[in-house]
């Protein structure tokens, strides 16, 4: 193995060494060791591999993305960059995980020359002074000879530098200069790579072809004309289907072409261009007129196999429009039948109702007649009264009803939410009570010192703070006035106990008695088995028993989400609130 240029490996020690601002300039010096003239093929294929390996064209690759407006040689020096790193990687062998180089290396740095181009493209546009346009302008044709020269030794790059994202922009301006520039770049690819038109996505070639199609049609600009002309000449020289997408995608672009650029001072090549054009076209035609014979001949014949087809089951399409036919008619018939029967309808109870209204006055007169005439305003006073309060009431009831039938579905959806949210409440809960105690963990032993140190504060506190003593007969005596009042609260507790279990059930009583009094017949209706009813205890506790069977029956008929938390309950517990929000006002066992 050679030894390493001892330039190469002094500027990588410098550059190692120096500050971030001072990069770029020692990297310029790169320039003279490419540039000895001592040097041979192998010599600089040597070389090359050195600053590659010591890591100098990452640095040349990174630097490039810096602002160089407050850098030591301004943009210049960028420029300068960008030439030194096409020249270090073209004619480069890399025998040291070449995949590195040729897949990561060369697209980042297809990339950052690129976006280097973007940065003084963007400056030129906004420099105001002709001085600075001028070096904006040669720094950026430096970047672009750099990127040709890049790609020309590495062909494979070719279809990237189409793809990214810079280009396009670089490529899509209104600046004749910068335009210029782009369009012979574009032009040296596909001298470089004839068929890289086919190796790109659709969209990025479709892209392409509008912008130069674009600046054909914006501008008069002769140069701009000429160079747009040139690329889609040679485009079609080189890629048939690109001819083809022209004379479909672009189907004006022959009469823009001959209005508007004849006689600029490329006659030449827009008259070949317009003659691969025309002669597309009329391939075209008599492309379409072969298909177009082709198609009436599937026609007919498709049409000819329908007309059998439909011959063959026209005796069931008659048979079939008969009966929709007949179907239709009853249909119609049922519908002026029921017509008919409302508007009878409605004229009956329209009779009903003025018959209504007129039995209605005759009362009224009949009754005015009866009282006296003192009494007259108070008895139609009293009747207002009457039928506000009858207007008011149905309005309230409609009214609620409207109001409940809107709120049904957020209430069921609420209580669906309540339910899912106490299910889940209780799975955690039950989660959280399976869950293993985390076993206990030993404290850390105490040193000597530390137990010496513990043993002496623990003396200095019982001498300050020293217990008090207590005799056996004392001891013995606070034991049994402790017994005393807990047995006296035992006792107490028990009686408070049964009283309170006396309380629930006399309440049970007087709210069974009530609701059956509430829901008693009248007097004139009453039977002898309603009698019994309330002389005897039994039957109202058995009906009570059977209302709360038959509220445990419909419990148990609930759809799956109103008992979606009943999954952790045992099966023969019903929960307390499920049954109260069901029987309302109903005891069970003494308790509400």
């Amino acid at each position: 193995l050679a030894a390493a240029d001892p330039r190469v490996l002094a500027l990588a020690a410098r550059v190692a060494e120096s500050r971030e601002q001072d990069v770029p300039v020692l990297l310029l010096k790169l320039q003279e060791i490419l540039s000895s003239a001592s040097l041979g093929r192998k010599e600089s294929k040597k070389i090359k591999q050195d600053i590659y390996y010591y890591d100098l064209t990452h640095y040349c690759m990174l630097v490039l993305r810096q602002d160089y407006s407050q850098l030591r040689g301004g943009w210049a020096t960028a420029a300068q960059l960008a030439e030194i790193l096409s020249h270090c990687c073209v004619g480069l062998e890399v025998k040291e995980d070449p995949e590195e180089f040729y897949k990561k290396f060369l697209p980042s740095a297809i990339d950052s020359l690129l976006f280097l181009g973007r940065r003084l493209q963007a400056r030129f546009i906004r420099a105001v002074k002709v001085e600075e346009k001028q070096d904006f302008l040669r720094c950026f044709q430096t970047v672009t000879d750099a990127i040709c020269w890049l790609f020309g030794g590495h062909i494979q790059l070719t279809a990237r530098v189409l793809q990214n994202d810079h280009f396009l922009q670089l490529l899509i301006t209104d600046n004749v200069e910068t335009a210029v520039i782009m369009m012979s770049v574009l032009r040296s690819i596909l001298g470089v790579n004839s068929s890289v038109l086919l190796q790109v996505d659709e969209e990025t070639f479709h892209s392409v072809l509008d912008e130069l199609v674009y600046k054909l049609s914006s501008t008069t600009n002769p140069v701009i004309g000429s160079a747009a002309t040139k690329l889609l000449l040679l485009m079609a020289k080189f890629c048939e289907q690109l001819l083809q997408l022209l004379a479909t995608r672009y189907k004006g672009l022959k009469v823009l072409l001959n209005k508007q650029w004849t006689g600029k001072g490329f006659d030449r090549d827009l008259s070949q261009l317009l003659d691969l054009l025309y002669l597309e076209q009329s391939n075209g035609k008599r492309e379409l007129q072969r298909q177009h014979q082709a198609a009436c001949i599937i026609q007919a014949t498709w049409r000819g196999f329908q007309t059998r087809k439909r011959l063959k089951k026209l005796p069931q399409a008659v048979t079939i429009l008969q009966r929709s036919f007949r179907a239709k008619r009853e249909q119609e018939r049922q519908h002026l039948r029921k017509q008919k029967e409302d508007e009878a309808l409605k004229l009956q109870m329209q009779l009903q109702r003025q018959r209504a209204m007129r039995l209605f006055h005759e009362r009224q007169l009949a009754l005015l007649e009866i009282i006296h005439a003192s009494q007259v305003n108070k008895h139609m006073q009293e009747m207002e009264v009457k039928s506000a309060l009858t207007i008011q009431r149905f309005w309230r009831g409609y009214r609620a009803r409207r109001n409940f039938h809107q709120q049904r579905q957020s209430l069921k959806e609420y209580k669906a939410a309540v339910i899912i949210q106490r299910a889940a409440c209780k799975f955690l809960e039950k989660q959280r009570r399976k869950r293993p105690l985390s076993p206990w963990k030993d404290p850390k032993g105490l040193t000597d010192e530390q137990r010496l140190a513990l043993q002496q504060k623990v003396d200095d506190y019982i001498k300050l703070h020293p217990a008090s003593q207590m005799s056996e007969e004392m001891s013995k005596e606070l034991h049994m006035q402790a017994q005393e009042k807990l047995a006296q609260f035992m006792l107490r507790s028990r009686l408070d106990q049964r009283a309170a279990q006396r309380r629930e059930t006399l309440l049970a009583q007087v709210n069974t008695d009530v609701e059956l009094l509430m829901n008693a017949p009248q007097l004139a209706e009453t039977t002898e088995k309603d009698l019994d009813v309330f002389m005897s205890r039994s039957l109202p506790v058995a009906t009570k028993a059977k209302q709360s069977h038959n509220a445990m029956l419909k419990y148990t008929r609930w759809p799956w989400w109103k008992k979606l938390g009943d999954e952790f309950v045992e099966d023969d517990v019903i929960p307390d609130d499920a049954l109260n929000a069901e029987l309302g006002s109903l005891f069970i066992g003494g308790r509400k």
